[in-house]
């Protein structure tokens, strides 16, 4: 915390931005400083719940406390283009749309069959229009008539976020799952390499790079394509199978590697990246990212975009060494069940 400890927040400074360091443990020994930054989401009955920037919850007792102070809404980061939190979900939005849509004021309610849960969830771009009870039952049932779970979106770690929403969800039993870090970086230095003629582009996925994407057989396979072929301009990309005879090809017609672009404007999309597991470590997504980017640099676009895992420690290693930098995160709430 630095200087003299001090408790300068109070339940008045609930939505805020915190950091406090609270002790844990008794005696000597047990004793620990833990330090806790994120929005401050309430302060009830002698505790306070904070959300991290990852989108985990915390609670803290208050006599716990050593210190905390508000701290600026937004640190800046270390690299990466400039871009607000709400830019960002509204383009990847649209790199990656939704079969069905329908609108319950700023909330926007997406369904497509099942596949993935950024085309089957609600995005909260703003208020509902009603109180926020009537609102998730609208929801639910919603879902329910597509015979699918309601779930909401949840952004975190940005000015913007719904940290503030996550917690009153909690505290109707709406369940967190699904973290995922959204990375931005420039896009010309994905390109700086030499073109690769192992990679072939499309605008269309075909038999082939669907049957290389690990998530193609999941959700309804008709509205799977189309997410994949939806966005204001998309691009594939295929690592073929064979090699040329190398005793590491895989054969027959599973692509060694392929991957998916959308350019939306100055950002360009990248998801789908993904590598046969014994052809891994040749620098085929690198390969891929590259003649990706190159498509989309010739298209006006100088920004990249794309979602990770946070536990997905070999795929974030490569793209920090590529240049990305986390931008923000984001979850999902599931309803309770009945």
């Amino acid at each position: 915390m630095g200087g003299r400890l001090e408790l300068r927040i109070s339940a008045d400074d609930v939505g805020k931005r915190v950091s406090v360091r609270s002790l844990t443990g008794s005696g000597d020994a047990g004793a620990a400083f833990t330090d806790t930054v994120g929005v401050l989401t309430s302060w009830t009955d002698g505790v306070l719940s904070i959300t991290r920037r990852g989108g985990q919850g915390v609670r803290i007792e208050e006599s716990a406390l050593v210190a905390g102070k508000v701290v600026p809404a937004e640190p800046a980061r270390r690299r990466g283009p400039a871009a607000g939190v709400r830019e960002l979900v509204e383009v990847a939005a649209r790199g990656w749309p939704a079969v069905e849509t329908a609108r319950l004021g700023g909330w926007r309610l997406r369904a497509s069959g099942g596949f993935t849960g950024r085309a089957n969830s609600v995005l909260p771009l703003g208020d509902p229009g009603t109180d926020l009870d009537t609102a998730l039952d609208r929801v639910v049932r919603w879902y329910g008539e597509r015979g699918l779970p309601a779930l909401v979106q949840i952004t975190t770690g940005g000015a913007g976020g719904d940290e503030l929403l996550a917690a009153e969800l909690e505290r109707r039993g709406w369940t967190a799952e699904r973290f995922a870090v959204l990375c931005v970086g420039a896009l010309a230095p994905l390109a700086d390499r030499e073109p690769d003629a192992r990679v072939r582009l499309s605008r269309r996925p075909d038999a082939a790079w669907l049957s290389g994407y690990g998530r193609s057989a999941t959700g309804a396979a008709g509205d799977a394509l189309k997410v994949l072929a939806g966005g204001p301009s998309v691009w594939f990309a295929t690592v073929p199978g064979g090699d040329g005879g190398s005793s590491r090809s895989n054969g027959g017609g599973v692509p060694a590697a392929v991957g998916r672009c959308v350019v939306d404007g100055r950002w360009a999309g990248f998801a789908a990246v993904e590598v046969a597991p014994e052809r891994r470590r040749e620098g085929l997504a690198t390969a891929v990212m590259a003649e990706l980017a190159r498509a989309a640099l010739a298209e006006g676009a100088s920004a990249a975009y794309l979602q990770v895992q946070p536990e997905n420690t070999a795929a974030r290693a490569m793209y920090d060494r590529m240049g990305f930098a986390d931008h923000h995160a984001y979850h999902y709430r599931r309803a309770p069940l009945g």
